[in-house]
């Protein structure tokens, strides 16, 4: 399976959202950390777990925030945005992580995933 192995924290407060990306990365042998509502939550798994990667919605209900992606930045942890939000929004610093467009594939969030942990 494509993500055999890896340990990936899904960071999404949307539950059906979370709900299926979580099914859809577990099916393709991802362990998977969440999924956490919050960036407060996932700093915390994120500091007591080691991950591989980490699939992180832009807005968590406040309004757009980049903290949780910096610090994941920060430590080397790739990262998948998932966002009904525009490229445009995204910060220049960050532009090198993968955006995907909601409502998101099963197969194009696995596949993501495996290529940001390549």
């Amino acid at each position: 399976m494509p993500l055999d192995g890896l340990c990936v924290l899904v960071v999404e407060d949307d539950f059906y959202l979370a709900s299926d990306a979580k099914a859809a990365l577990e099916s393709a042998g991802a362990r998977v950390l969440g999924p956490c509502r919050d960036a407060d939550e996932a700093a915390g798994l994120a500091a007591a777990e080691r991950i591989d990667c980490a699939v992180v919605d832009v807005n968590l209900g406040d309004g757009p925030n980049f903290g949780f992606a910096r610090a994941l930045r920060q430590r080397n942890v790739p990262f998948v945005f998932v966002t009904g939000y525009d490229q445009a929004l995204i910060p220049a610093e960050l532009e090198p992580a993968q955006r995907l467009e909601k409502p998101i594939r099963d197969r194009d969030l696995v596949a993501a995933v495996a290529r940001a942990c390549r």
